[in-house]
């Protein structure tokens, strides 16, 4: 029964070695030398079981020959006749023992014989399919190998095509920014610098205006020395109309623009007023009227005793005021005009006796938004408001300025936003090649896995192995 058992467990161990291979098939060198180690235990099995079979056969002989003396010794007297045949019997017993001794000698050695064929053959098997197994995984690793880097190739060129996009996109965008942030700077500066300019050329009219003006004040006493002169003029009603006219319109044309005024106006009230001063919203048109009443002062400088001259002053004071009633319901239009007019006095000596002692009606022309003037005074409104319209015009630019700074704000933004996206892209882009490199980290370390296989479950033959021992002991 030991050989039948022995060949039993080498075919075990032989399954075990090459289900553990197939499991593991780069370890074939380790499991070799484990097969080895295994086949060397299988041969000293079998020895000591050829041993232990000899030794049993010897027992048994010792066992037999001992019967066969005391059977001899107890039937020694009895059958003393019997002696040769039993003796013969003795040795054909020896014979046939010792033929079944090197019966047993020589099954052992066919079956060790048979072993050692047993082994070699299996050694071989394994070699060859250690051979291809190694051939199959040299091509596997290298078919990978190619793939892995064809595909990496292949990303590499994708990724650099689209960065140069992206590159080249990007600078066209920033050249044309470029272009667009330095022709608004330009305009910009352009329209800063005229304006600067404007606002210089302005002040300097303002400060030669202050000049004129001390020069007006100046000349005050010498027009008053003119009064006489004046007055000759003064006397003929039609000929103190058109010499304030005229007076006016030397005025109101050597101060303000062309486009800022309107002569001989109708307003929506179908009045005419003498000029209309087209200032801007607020304070609005303000109107001019250059027919003041003189007689009455006229007769009050002219009187021959003092009840004449009161008379006559009390007399300029009550056409002043119904003069200034009338001009305040011709000429103030709510919506058209301003909320005051004007009414020229060519005489700076009249203003000045008007203001000195009819100080009463001029408060009151004042509150009903009528406003007395003097040709000195006119030039000092008129610069006014010429400035008036000069800083409304600035405003206006300074509008346009504003309005381009907003679309320059405007296109920033854009800018930003396609900046912002750009950047997004540029992120996306990042942690796609990010999520390759671990891809293909994670394919490397396979593949170097791939190649490195270690044998780590030999455990496995344990289950053999065991079996091995008790026939073993």
């Amino acid at each position: 029964m030991s050989g039948p058992l022995l060949t039993v467990l080498a075919g075990l161990a032989l399954l075990g070695v090459v289900l553990l291979l197939i499991r593991r098939p780069s370890g074939g060198g380790e499991a070799m030398a484990a097969l080895s180690g295994k086949l060397d235990a299988l041969g000293a099995a079998q020895d000591r079981q050829a041993a232990a079979a000899a030794d049993r056969a010897a027992a048994a002989e010792r066992a037999m020959a001992d019967r066969l003396a005391e059977a001899r010794h107890a039937t020694d007297a009895a059958l003393a006749a019997q002696r040769e045949r039993l003796g013969a019997t003795e040795q054909a017993l020896a014979d046939r023992i010792g033929e079944a001794t090197r019966a047993m000698a020589e099954a052992l050695a066919a079956q060790g014989l048979a072993v050692a064929n047993s082994t070699a053959a299996q050694n071989e098997r394994l070699a060859a399919q250690e051979k291809v197994l190694a051939e199959r995984l040299s091509a596997s690793s290298l078919a990978l190998t190619e793939t892995l880097a064809s595909a990496l190739s292949s990303q590499n060129e994708r990724l650099a095509a689209q960065e140069k996009a992206l590159a080249d996109r990007l600078a066209a965008t920033q050249e044309s920014l470029g272009a667009a942030v330095a022709a608004q700077n330009d305009r910009l500066s352009r329209v800063l610098n005229e304006n600067a300019v404007k606002a210089e050329e302005t002040a300097g009219r303002i400060h030669e205006r202050l000049a004129v003006i001390d020069a007006a004040r100046a000349n005050m006493e010498a027009l008053g020395a003119q009064v006489g002169s004046l007055a000759q003029i003064l006397g003929n009603k039609q000929s103190r109309g058109a010499f304030g006219e005229v007076q006016l319109r030397q005025i109101v044309e050597d101060r303000l623009p062309a486009d800022g005024f309107s002569w001989q106006h109708t307003l929506a009230n179908r009045t005419r007023c003498d000029v209309l001063i087209r200032l801007p919203h607020p304070p609005g048109p303000i109107a001019v009227d250059s027919k003041f009443p003189l007689e009455a002062w006229l007769a009050a400088r002219d009187a021959a005793d003092d009840a004449a001259r009161i008379a006559a002053t009390k007399r300029f004071a009550a056409d002043v005021t119904r003069h200034v009633d009338d001009v305040a319901g011709k000429y103030i239009c709510p919506g058209e005009t301003a909320e005051g007019a004007l009414i020229f006095v060519p005489s700076e000596a009249i203003y000045a006796d008007l203001h000195a002692a009819h100080s009463p009606v001029v408060d009151a022309a004042a509150r009903r938004g009528v406003y007395i003037v003097s040709p000195s005074t006119m030039w000092a409104v008129l610069g006014t408001m010429r400035a008036l319209m000069q800083d409304v015009r600035m405003r206006a630019e300074a509008g346009q300025i504003k309005n381009q700074v907003a679309e320059l704000m405007k296109d920033v933004g854009r800018l930003d936003d396609r900046v912002t996206k750009l950047r997004k892209h540029f992120l996306d882009m990042q942690n796609d090649v990010q999520q390759i490199e671990i891809t293909t980290g994670k394919i490397t370390r396979r593949g170097v896995a791939i190649e490195a296989v270690e044998l780590t479950d030999l455990p496995a033959l344990s289950g053999p192995a065991t079996a091995l021992a008790p026939a073993a002991d």
